[in-house]
């Protein structure tokens, strides 16, 4: 009884040209009718990856040659690669593109590689831009010149093609290290800024926010009312139904809120049950429609726990001013906690407005 032929796969890689993909091709060996094997080949193209094609390296150089070499190296790479036969051209080049990776000449006729480096770095953009100077120069002080002109790295002509191509890779590297990092600063400066209950700006977020906004409204002369808000018996929820219970009732008004501003308005939870909210562009009696929206909506609202039911209000006190008067920020929210107070003795789940105007 003769034993079937096995099936044999190879699979290698061989590459092309210098400015061409790689091509993947498979050869397979299937068991035939005589001694010989069936050959079956299959050829694919090896399409570039995302992450590569969305990585831009900006080429400035005013040799034809040169620009030729570098493209030839970098091509296999299947980066997006952007060309300037000038430093003003490479400028130009950068401020529409951003390109985390500049290469340039260090001579060239308009402007040399280190006043483009000078140039990228006083720009002071995010995310980082990794530098390399192409150079004939091998004088150690030049070098140094064009390191504290910004640039990262350097490479001399003529260059070794694979050591170009490490130093890139390098350069790509520390790039998606800097992007990494900014990615986390900007988590950890919005988890600064953010209750992390409700997803609501906290009182930092909201006092940046408000100084900015309270100088533009003295100067302009535009309107700016501060609301302090306070749930009602709150502790009485927490003592009875528990702390998920509360929490859930802090993240309903904190959408009430949220539904109820605009874009030029900010609410926010600055601790407990207390919510700040700062409208601005509106009369004081807009301004109260709007909170009397938000106390009726509250006020409709019925939580079901463990089989009970309940109903929840708030108090709202009011402060601000409408004209061109100097203000003070920490003055307003003063003047709007004394209303809050006042609605709490006035019977609670009102709306008080702070007695004095803000001089």
């Amino acid at each position: 009884m003769s034993r079937p032929n096995p099936t044999i796969q190879l699979l290698y890689i061989t590459k092309l040209s210098v400015s061409r993909d790689f091509a993947i091709q498979s050869v397979e060996e299937e068991p035939g009718s005589g001694t010989e094997p069936k050959i079956k080949m299959r050829v694919s193209k090896d399409e570039p990856s995302a992450a590569a094609r969305d990585f831009k390296v900006l080429i400035a150089d005013d040799s034809r040659v040169y620009r030729r070499l570098v493209e030839d190296t970098l091509s296999e790479k299947q980066y997006t690669l952007l060309f300037a036969k000038s430093g003003r051209e490479a400028i130009d080049l950068f401020s529409e593109h951003q390109p985390p990776l500049v290469i340039t000449d260090w001579m060239m006729p308009d402007l040399s590689g280190i006043e483009l480096c000078e140039h990228i770095r006083k720009q002071s953009r995010q995310p980082y831009t990794y530098l390399i100077i192409l150079t004939g120069n091998t004088d150690k002080d030049k070098l140094v010149t064009g390191l504290a002109a910004g640039a990262d790295d350097y490479l001399t002509k003529p260059f070794h093609c694979e050591e170009l191509l490490a130093r890139v890779g390098v350069g790509r590297r520390i790039v998606e290290l800097h992007r990494q990092l900014e990615a986390k600063n900007l988590l950890l400066e919005e988890l600064a800024l953010t209750d992390p209950l409700t997803g609501l700006p906290n009182r930092r977020a909201i006092e940046d926010w408000a100084t900015r906004q309270l100088s533009g409204a003295i100067r302009y002369g535009f309107s700016f009312w501060v609301v302090l808000a306070d749930l009602d018996h709150f502790k009485a929820v927490n003592d009875t139904y528990g702390h998920d219970a509360g929490d859930a009732v802090l993240k309903k008004f904190s959408e009430i809120l949220k539904a109820n501003s605009r874009r030029s308005d900010i609410c926010g939870r600055i601790g407990g049950e207390e919510f700040l909210f700062i409208l601005t562009h509106t009369t004081q009696d807009n301004a109260g429609i709007v909170i009397e929206r938000i106390r009726t909506e509250l006020e409709a609202t019925r939580f079901d726990f463990d089989g009970g039911s309940l109903t929840v209000t708030a108090s709202f006190g009011l402060a601000g001013f409408e004209g061109s008067q100097l203000a003070d920020y920490n003055r307003l929210v003063t003047q709007a906690d004394v209303a809050l107070y006042a609605a709490k003795r006035a019977g609670r789940n009102r709306i008080e407005v702070a007695a004095t105007p803000v001089p």
